[in-house]
């Protein structure tokens, strides 16, 4: 190796890419200088008459050289390879090089050859110039050995394009992706027949570029209006709103309105403007709306002359004689007919030149012009009121900006106009005419979720999409129009969508496949447009097999990327990439983990200015993280005048400012997200294979030590006992890791065992001869001592923070199963997509969990040839947990079918024939006595794998003794007996009081569904004398919570109420100071119906309120149904209004797709059969007539209350029933005394809902 010398280093430095060489000098990024990136390969090939005289060619070869270099130059384009052999000097030029992306780069590529051809045709010695253009990912970086590196281009695409040059001489060709790309007109180019070409098996079409030259044509610049009266301008109401308010104030005043629409490319700004030409049509009106490009800057007066040319009526001409005659007519009375002429070249007329007009300057004519046409703007507006529209105004010229600016000022208009950020600080003009009293400036936002959706059935022209597709283009859209436009582009050319008839659901048998086959349907606002127009209607499904999240992005989207992420600095760019490997979600703990050396400073501060400029967002937990997702920003107005009064001399000292609040909220914020799932992916696939391995490894290492429940739920796995069952680990465990997890689990400390509860022993609470309201009553005091005893300074008993499993769920679980799958680890990815299967179905997401289920289905597949343990009980798992879905979607058929399948992997097969059955009962009593007869273990407790088992078979049995309780065939209340049993007994084996105390009150309600009034009672004793045993400690008031729940629950369902809310209000305080919310929200529920039968109302009223605080400070949508369901039950049967039916209404209306209710038996439909109820009375009062005609069959003992209002009228008013709903009294009222409780009894009988007519 040669020893380092500086001054020769800086001497061949120049000839190293400036791009590279920045590269290179960054420390931080050696060792990362070879990615895989789309870019645009330009082969330039020059053939010399006199091919072997290198004195001759020298110079030709310095002169196209020295031109080709200038003419990249100008569009970022680079020369990467210059080298001769035997068929003349070829050029390797590349178009986006890491760091020098660049919008519309096929474009620059294509005009650059077309301009490199045209030069180097005319060097003096060249007789033929041959380019080849093609676009593609291709491997960027260093190759060759360690002591001759070369930085350069290896792929299919420059073997594409080299092979184009030589095998089509003399012509500019490109390739079909290059054409495509383009955006340029057809008749730019021509197809030429194919060639086979050595080395390449198929180049698709071939395309010779002939040039790009076009002719601008007078008049091409006004916006075409493609609208469509079947295609709604979607999600763009509150934009709409504003013209709407600022057109109402133009017309009724007599001064100039400004509307500016700012917004990024791809939000819609043009389909908004042509909406508001079609709006602004009117009598008097005129409209004229024009459409600017990147070369409208640059001609001076261009946007004037085009407003100007329709003022005039010259639009419409077809010839310039037309045109002179139009402005004869008008200008005749304001312009002397000798200075007609100074229109001739603005107008492209021919009128004779006079002297006066020849002696002008240029300038004098620009303000005679200018003078002139707001003469003719002031004429027309007494006859019309016009209205301006630019689409692209950013491109808006600075004199016609200047124009503009005067115009406002002296002539009533309104200029409506959308236009993408100021690239540079705007003129001065501009910035006058942002800043004017009368301007509103909007900065557009993105369109939302249901807008999105119903974008992609108005665009398929379909009824309805795969919730899996809606959520990826929910998504990746990020709400932009032309983003979801691209993608499904993209999916259309992939052949992932599929079109079938649509179905009815009632025809299909369920089975797994189709349990979630409810498509996302359009909501209410594209009824009135047609869908299906042929007859047949149509949904779309995506084809077999197809894994959306594997789709790598479209080109364009890419391109858009590429560019944002080149033009950072280095280190930014390392930090992107990074942060791409780990996922669209991450922490800033694992980031800073990968980041190669990078100190905590340097990465806040990086995060900071990323956040600022939109790359990512940051959040302080998951709660704020979700809430973020449920909507994309929206449109909102800035007021650039305000902003402009605050003084410019501390402006850098406020920039200062705000980068330092940026980076304390980024030290704040340990969640990160991207912005745009399109520049995750794009920067995730700039890394090489072997380099996306080694940071998988760093990721996985590192989350998986907090890939478990959150500590208040004692670092547990989310299947119990898990990990014990699979080696998945990559990080070695230390001892104190061991006991941790082994602690979590449930294993009991030499400490734990003596700290009891010291004050209560058994004889107190449980007296042997105590009748049974004596026992409630000691049950109930119990119970209280321990809610007590719940002190917060009481560390090992109340935590410290809420459950932060879902968070947990979000930034570990998840994305470890999808390194370790990056990683070809399947059976460590399977055990982690059934980890995120089983978290999301304790969260109550069926959807998301059925989700998972099939990812872990299809590496189960995979795996199969595995016959080890681990496996076995990887599958019975994930049959379990398919049981538990199809039980919680209410298939309790499929449900039985997977719970048994589980069984029987785990060797505990559960009968199938009513023979067989009894057999099994037989053998389950005998265990069971055997278990109760035993005063002391025989056996120490379990081995881990053993419990895991174990722990998996419970759950099958609590299921599936359920399911067949619902069944009132008599030989299945056997089934049920025999699953309960089971259960019970496999609880007692665990040896966990948990578990048993769970399966002593599964069987006393299966005991009284099943009308063994005895047998109960005594099971629920035996829970409470384990519950006496417990510790007081997190672990052992969690357990007594979940039986002061369980039990309150049970008493609920069998109608015991007083009992059921003393027993619930007692669990719903245990669980709010254990900060579990999942498990409050749950009592509350059962809490308020039980309440509400029992009319306590003003206690209803409370524990409502304290439902809908959870609900809103959790984020948490099932219990803010439940709310509104107890809302509306209220109105029915109650007979007063706490919250209002058209609330009611919208919440249902507003979430009936909502992918959680959605999902969840029994919600939603008991919120619409409420609102089907409430209609339904309206429309029924005839039958009151016949009962009024029973009057002397009526029991006549009761209540004059009741005579009252049940027979008052002969006659009834039709709207009675409506009358009586619109006047309920609300609960304010009744509290306040302005309402009396007997009223409130009337409304009840005269509204005669019967409670029955809802059984939800």
């Amino acid at each position: 190796m040669l020893e380092s010398d500086p001054e020769l280093e800086s001497s061949l430095q120049k000839y190293v890419m400036e791009s590279i060489s920045k590269q290179i000098d960054d420390k931080q990024l050696r060792g990362y200088l070879s990615e895989l990136r789309p870019v645009t390969i330009v082969f330039v090939n020059l053939v010399f008459k006199d091919q072997d005289k290198a004195e001759v060619i020298g110079s030709s070869i310095q002169d196209a050289s020295v031109h080709i270099n200038s003419v990249l130059r100008d569009f970022r384009g680079q020369i990467n390879k210059v080298f001769m052999f035997d068929k003349g000097c070829s050029f390797l030029c590349v178009f986006g090089f890491p760091g020098e992306k660049a919008p519309d780069e096929v474009t620059h590529a294509l005009e650059s050859a077309v301009e490199i051809f045209d030069f180097c045709s005319q060097v003096h010695k060249v007789h033929t110039v041959s380019i080849g253009v093609a676009s593609g990912t291709v491997f960027c970086g260093i190759v060759g050995h360690s002591v001759r590196h070369e930085y350069t281009v290896i792929g299919q695409k420059v073997n594409i394009a080299a092979r184009m040059m030589m095998y089509y001489p003399g012509i500019v060709t490109c390739d079909s992706v290059t054409y495509n790309s383009s955006n340029l007109p057809a008749y730019f180019f021509k197809e030429l027949p194919k060639k086979v070409m050595k080395g390449v098996a198929d180049s698709g079409p071939i395309y010779q570029c002939l040039g790009l030259n076009e002719k601008v044509m007078f008049g091409m610049a006004y916006l075409i209006c493609n609208r469509n009266e079947a295609y709604p301008l979607l999600g763009r109401e509150k934009e709409l709103k504003y013209f709407r308010c600022n057109m109402k104030e133009f017309l009724m005043s007599n001064c100039s309105r400004i509307l500016m629409y700012e917004g990024l490319s791809g939000y819609g700004k043009s389909q908004i403007l042509m909406e508001i030409e079609y709006l602004s049509q009117g009598e008097n009106h005129r409209t004229i709306a024009i459409a600017l490009t990147k070369i409208s800057f640059h001609q001076t007066f261009y946007t004037i002359q085009i407003l100007m040319a329709n003022v005039l009526g010259l639009d419409a001409c077809k010839h310039y004689k037309e045109r002179q005659t139009n402005i004869e007519n008008k200008v005749k009375t304001l312009l002397d007919e000798k200075f007609h002429c100074i229109f001739n070249d603005i107008f492209h007329v021919q009128f004779p030149t006079s002297r006066e007009v020849s002696k002008m300057s240029i300038l004098r004519k620009q303000k005679q012009l200018e003078a002139l046409f707001m003469k003719i703007l002031e004429k027309t507006v007494k006859q019309e009121r016009i209205i301006f529209i630019i689409d692209e105004a950013q491109f808006v010229d600075k004199t016609s900006w200047a124009f503009l600016e005067k115009l406002i000022q002296n002539v009533p208009i309104f200029i409506i106009m959308s236009l993408s950020p100021f690239l540079d600080v705007p003129c001065e003009a501009a910035s006058a005419i942002i800043k004017n009293r009368n301007t509103t400036y909007i900065t557009i936002g993105a369109v939302q979720p249901s807008d999105i959706r119903n974008k992609v059935c108005l665009d398929l022209n379909v009824k309805g999409i795969p919730k899996e597709l809606d959520l990826y283009l929910v998504e990746g859209s990020c709400g932009i129009p032309f983003y979801c436009e691209e993608l499904l582009k993209n999916l259309d050319q992939h052949r992932v969508l599929v079109f079938q008839p649509m179905e009815s659901e009632e025809k299909a048998n369920v089975t797994w496949n189709n349990l979630f086959k409810n498509v996302a349907k359009p909501t209410e606002l594209l009824r009135p447009f047609t869908l299906g127009d042929d007859g047949g209607e149509e949904v779309c499904k995506l084809a077999s097999g197809v894994r959306l999240k594997n789709l790598s992005p479209p080109a364009s989207l890419k391109e858009i990327s590429l560019v944002q992420l080149d033009s950072m600095s280095l280190s930014h760019q390392m930090l992107v990439r990074c942060a791409a490997i780990i996922g669209l979600t991450f922490t800033t703990e694992l980031l800073f983990e990968i980041l190669p050396c990078w100190n905590m400073k340097r990465m806040i501060n990086a995060l900071a200015t990323l956040v600022e400029s939109n790359i990512f967002d940051c959040f302080r937990n998951g709660k704020e993280l979700r809430k973020a997702l449920k909507q994309n920003s929206a449109s909102f107005e800035v007021h650039h005048r305000s902003l402009s009064l605050k003084p410019v001399e501390g402006q850098a000292h406020r920039e200062s400012e705000a980068l330092h609040e940026q980076e304390s909220e980024v030290i704040e914020c340990h969640i990160i997200r991207f912005c745009r799932p399109m520049m995750q992916k794009t920067a995730y696939e700039l890394w090489l294979k072997d380099q996306k391995v080694d940071m998988h490894l760093k990721c996985a290492r590192f989350l998986e030590e907090n890939a478990h429940r959150c500590d208040q739920c004692h670092s547990g796995d989310f299947i119990p006992y898990h990990h014990f069952t699979v080696d998945i680990r990559l990080n070695s465990l230390d001892m104190d890791s061991i006991k941790k997890m082994a602690k979590s689990q449930g294993f009991k400390t030499e400490e734990d065992i003596f700290c009891k509860i010291e004050s209560l022993r058994k004889s107190e609470i449980l007296p042997e001869y105590a009748s049974f309201e004596e026992i409630k009553e000691r049950i109930l005091n119990f119970f209280d001592i321990i809610i007590t005893k719940m002190r917060p300074s009481q560390e090992n008993i109340i935590p410290l923070e809420s459950c932060q499993c879902e968070e947990i769920l979000e930034v570990a679980v998840m994305p470890l199963a999808y390194h370790f799958l990056a990683l070809g680890e399947n059976s460590k990815a399977l055990y982690y997509f059934l980890e995120a299967a089983s978290a999301h179905l304790i969260l109550e997401d069926n959807y998301m969990a059925y989700t998972y289920l099939n990812e872990g289905e299809r590496l189960l597949k995979i795996l199969k040839k595995e016959k080890s343990w681990s496996h076995t009980f990887e599958s019975a798992t994930f049959y379990g947990l398919k049981g538990q879905v199809c039980f919680n979607m209410g298939q309790m058929v499929l449900a039985k079918k997977m719970l048994k399948k589980s069984l029987k992997l785990l060797n505990r097969t559960f009968p199938f024939s009513f023979i067989s059955m009894f057999f099994y009962i037989h053998v389950e009593k005998n265990k069971h006595h055997r278990y109760m007869n035993q005063q002391t273990p025989e056996s120490s407790p379990p081995g881990k794998k053993r419990l895991a088992e174990l722990h998996l078979q419970v759950n099958c049995f609590s299921l599936l003794w359920k399911i067949y309780s619902l069944n009132y065939f008599f030989h299945y209340k056997y089934y049920a007996y025999l699953a309960a049993l089971m259960e019970m007994n496999t609880a007692l084996e665990t040896q966990d009081d948990f578990q048993i105390i769970k399966a002593y009150l599964d069987y006393s309600l299966h005991e009284q569904l099943a009308s063994q009034h005895i047998m109960w009672y005594k099971n629920e004793i035996m829970a409470m004398e384990i519950i006496l045993n417990l510790p007081l400690k997190a672990e052992g008031i969690e357990i007594m919570a979940y039986m002061a729940d369980t039990l309150g629950c049970n008493k609920y369902l069998m109608g015991h109420l007083d009992l059921a809310i003393d027993l619930g209000s007692r669990a719903q305080k245990m669980w709010a100071l254990l900060r579990n919310p999942y498990k409050q929200y749950k009592v509350l529920c059962w809490l308020c119906t039980s309440l509400r039968l029992k009319t306590r109302y003003k206690q209803l009223i409370q524990v409502l309120g304290w439902l809908w605080d959870l609900s809103v400070s959790e984020e948490h949508i099932i219990s803010k149904a439940f709310f509104y369901l107890i809302c509306l039950d209220t109105m029915l049967y109650s007979g007063f209004v706490y919250r209002t039916f058209n609330e009611c209404l919208a919440f249902i209306q507003e979430n009936e797709d909502n992918r959680i209710l959605k999902f969840q038996s029994g919600i939603l439909l008991g919120l619409h059969s409420s609102v089907a109820i409430w209609y339904l009375e309206a429309q029924v009062l005839h039958l009151q007539k016949q009962i009024e005609g029973q009057f002397e069959s009526a029991q006549d003992s009761g209540v004059e209350l009741l005579k009252e209002w049940w027979y008052s009228n002969s006659e009834l008013a039709k709207d009675q029933w409506t009358q009586m709903a619109l006047n309920l009294p609300t609960w304010d009222n009744i509290i306040s005394g302005n309402v009396n409780v007997q009223d409130i009894q009337k409304n009840k009988f005269l509204m005669k809902v019967n409670i029955l007519d809802n059984p939800f």
